[in-house]
């Protein structure tokens, strides 16, 4: 499959590649609220938007974590990056995951904000409803966001939010990211993966919180580790962006490897 060149811009110049992935409802732009407390001088980010979405708005392909991730190690390679960790938040995560399964020798660590697991995410008929038309039907979109932080955010917050989703986000692509991120099992392709993961949950989070995360990403991950965020739904970029930062990066500098890649 070939690879797209995904927009991107690059942050830093530390030894530690990350690249960082957006969810469903967002670009790249979903990572402002952390970029300026980011440790810039251990870490070097790549920050992304995929087919359908912000700079790549109107790319054409699949829009499945497949291709994502194909697109991922795509970009890698143009940067010269032989190793590297992943953030991916919500559906990125997924994507991330699939990066992993495709190219294991590649990744460092991986780092799931809020992450759908390699299992997709079973919703029920109702909420199916919802998040399928969301493509079409802007409250929709603010009933996910609602729901998936606690119902405790302020509307013009909320209406933000789906503001800049329906700017950044192509509606076709949209729709079909869904059907990949929620309905594709691919757990068997990373059960039992040594790479260290960690998950980042929001406790207001009723969708993807700790106890999916434990039934799913710390089963499947020898090395899979779980830091619940108590004041953060599904956004911590926005919810609470400093505990964010430090528990991602946290984690990517418990990584032993020297800035070359080697033990």
């Amino acid at each position: 499959m070939a690879s797209f060149p995904l927009p991107h811009v690059v942050l830093g110049e530390g030894p530690h590649k990350v690249i960082a992935v957006h969810g469903w409802l967002a670009d790249r732009s979903a990572y402002a609220p952390v970029l300026a407390d980011l440790d810039l001088a251990s870490f070097q980010y790549a920050v992304v938007d995929l087919r359908g979405y912000g700079d790549a708005k109107d790319a054409t392909g699949t829009y499945t974590t497949t291709e994502g991730a194909a697109d991922v190690v795509g970009l890698a390679d143009r940067l010269g990056w032989d190793r590297f960790s992943l953030v991916g938040h919500s559906m990125g995560a997924s994507v991330a995951q699939r990066v992993l399964a495709s190219a294991p020798h590649r990744v460092r660590r991986l780092v799931g904000v809020s992450p759908v697991p390699a299992s997709g995410l079973d919703l029920p008929p109702e909420q199916w409803e919802l998040f399928s038309e969301a493509d079409r039907l802007p409250e929709n979109r603010r009933a996910i966001i609602d729901f998936t932080t606690g119902g405790v955010r302020p509307a013009a917050w909320l209406d933000r939010m789906v503001a800049r989703s329906l700017e950044v986000s192509d509606a076709k692509a949209f729709r079909s990211w869904l059907d990949s991120w929620a309905r594709e099992d691919f757990h068997d392709l990373i059960e039992g993966s040594t790479v260290p993961a960690l998950a980042v949950v929001g406790a207001q989070d009723p969708a993807l919180g700790a106890d999916l995360m434990r039934r799913t990403w710390l089963r499947w991950y020898g090395r899979g580790e779980l830091t619940e965020l108590g004041e953060s739904g599904h956004y911590a970029m926005d919810e609470t962006p400093l505990a964010l930062v430090r528990a991602v990066e946290d984690f990517l500098r418990a990584d032993g490897e020297g800035g070359d890649g080697t033990s």
